[in-house]
């Protein structure tokens, strides 16, 4: 019931922001100031919704489960690696994707928390080098220090445990995956002792199937509790694999 609850939670209909966007990109001093470190360059990434697009509400029910959904329409040229960076957090970076050849064109969704009222943007780097840039402003706040929503003895039972499902659409397969890890940003507070909680988090995933690569994920601690990784792929053959490791040098490993 409550995987049933987080999963209705996260998804955006397709289209659901369509013809209202309300909450375009807005200018960024923050943007400006880490843009260079984050992509490698000072051009600012042109905006184009022909290549890929990006979807967040412009206001979030809870900032520390915000979904963001990004898209591509048919015969878009293909995504190779993408930066996802929620400009007001205290790391923006929240996480880079690669996605194999099986996601595109893409249609994948995450949650993440978001500190501050703040553009939420995603930088792609295309098979041919160039980027291209699409975002959201999200009115929200708090996220990255909202409470953690189980008890401590509860987080430590069940960290690690995967949940997996498919469903088919349009000729392709819809992938729900979730991973029950409480993926501590730092900035936590312990509800019992009142103590600040150390950073502990996923930081690499990587979804395969078979062994042709769906996408991998290095993250950092704006990705949302028990992260939900919603994404559309060609069928293929073998079981879908999952290996994931947080900062503490735990790993896990699942296959469906």
């Amino acid at each position: 019931m409550r995987l049933a609850c987080l999963l209705a939670a996260m998804m955006l209909a397709p289209g659901a922001l369509a013809g209202e966007v309300a909450n375009p990109l807005q200018p960024s001093a923050l943007w400006e100031d880490m843009r260079l470190a984050v992509i490698g360059t000072d051009e600012e990434p042109p905006v184009d919704p022909a290549i890929f697009d990006l979807d967040a509400p412009p206001r979030a029910d809870n900032p520390a489960l915000v979904p963001v959904r990004i898209t591509q329409p048919p015969g878009a040229p293909a995504i190779r690696s993408l930066a996802l960076v929620v400009d007001g957090n205290p790391a923006p970076v929240a996480a880079e994707f690669t996605f194999g050849a099986a996601l595109m064109p893409l249609d994948f969704e995450v949650r993440v928390r978001v500190d501050n009222y703040s553009d939420l943007r995603a930088i792609a780097t295309l098979e041919d080098g160039r980027k291209v840039m699409a975002g959201r402003f999200v009115k929200a706040s708090g996220g990255c220090a909202a409470p953690a929503g189980k008890s401590m003895d509860e987080v430590r039972a069940t960290m690690g445990e995967m949940r997996f499902r498919q469903s088919e659409g349009d000729g392709r397969r819809i992938g729900t995956l979730m991973i029950r890890h409480p993926n501590f940003s730092g900035l936590q507070r312990d509800q019992v002792t009142l103590l600040t909680i150390p950073a502990e988090f996923i930081q690499t995933l990587e979804v395969k199937q078979g062994e042709a690569p769906l996408f991998t994920m290095e993250a950092g601690i704006s990705i949302s509790e028990d992260p939900v990784f919603r994404f559309a792929h060609a069928p293929g053959q073998g079981p879908v694999t999952v290996h994931a490791e947080d900062t503490e040098g735990r790993a896990w490993d699942q296959s469906f």
